[in-house]
């Protein structure tokens, strides 16, 4: 059985949409395949209005032990330079190179700190 946050990921929809249109809130592999053979006509529909200019789910990546979770991305995240674990210090990432200034970003995902790397 999977999850419902489960089934949107691969769906690629949002949580909201997949409650919205009374997906169980567990549902077998066998069922999940079902919808992806033989799409909703929501489904379809949302498909072909996504303009792809931001993605419904992206990968967060630990650069320092290799931790992952799948997160809706917030306009507001900046182009992080690295992600780490909210528990590992940033002294275990390489130094920021010569001329530019480090800021951390915290909320990222369930676990995670952005940092960025950019010019003063």
């Amino acid at each position: 059985m999977i999850t419902r946050r489960i089934a949107a990921l691969r769906l690629d929809i949002p949580i909201e949409m997949a409650q919205r249109h009374e997906l169980p809130s567990r549902m077998s592999e066998a069922e999940l395949a079902e919808i992806e053979r033989n799409p909703p006509a929501w489904l379809v529909q949302s498909r072909a209005n996504r303009t792809g200019k931001k993605p419904v789910w992206v990968e967060l990546r630990c650069d320092v032990c290799g931790f992952s979770e799948a997160a809706r991305p917030k306009k507001w995240w900046p182009a992080f330079t690295y992600l780490t674990c909210d528990y590992h210090g940033s002294e275990k990432l390489p130094d920021a190179a010569a001329g530019l200034s480090r800021t951390e970003v915290d909320g990222i995902g369930n676990a995670f700190i952005g940092i960025v790397d950019e010019a003063p």
